[in-house]
C-alpha cells in the first residue's frame, strides 16, 4: 500500500504566451513572466513538487505537452499560439 503524504498544497501561476520567447521545440515562458497566487511577479517555479498541470486557454493539456523547471516552462511549437492565449501552471507540493 502507497504512503499518503499528510499534506498537499497547491501553487499557480498565470502569464499568456505573449510573455514567450523561442521558436518551435525552444519555445519557453520564463518563470518571471507569470503571476503567483498572491498576485505579485513570480520570481522561480518551485524546485519540488509532486506534479504540475498546464492549462492552456483554461484546458488541460496531456503531460507530453510541456516541460518545467525552476525557471521556465517550454511548450514546443507554443509561439504558433496567439499571444493573448492564457496559461496557467498548477504545481502540487506535498
Amino acid at each position: 500500500m502507497p504512503v499518503t503524504p499528510p499534506f498537499q498544497a497547491s501553487r499557480k501561476f498565470s502569464s499568456t504566451f505573449g510573455a514567450g520567447t523561442g521558436t518551435g521545440a525552444a519555445f519557453a515562458i520564463a518563470a518571471t513572466a507569470f503571476t503567483n497566487d498572491a498576485g505579485a511577479a513570480a520570481t522561480a517555479f518551485p524546485g519540488a513538487f509532486a506534479y504540475y498541470v498546464l492549462y492552456v486557454n483554461g484546458v488541460i493539456q496531456l503531460s507530453n505537452a510541456s516541460t518545467v523547471s525552476t525557471t521556465a516552462i517550454t511548450i514546443p511549437d507554443g509561439d504558433t499560439i496567439d499571444d493573448g492565449v492564457p496559461v496557467l501552471v498548477e504545481f502540487v507540493i506535498t
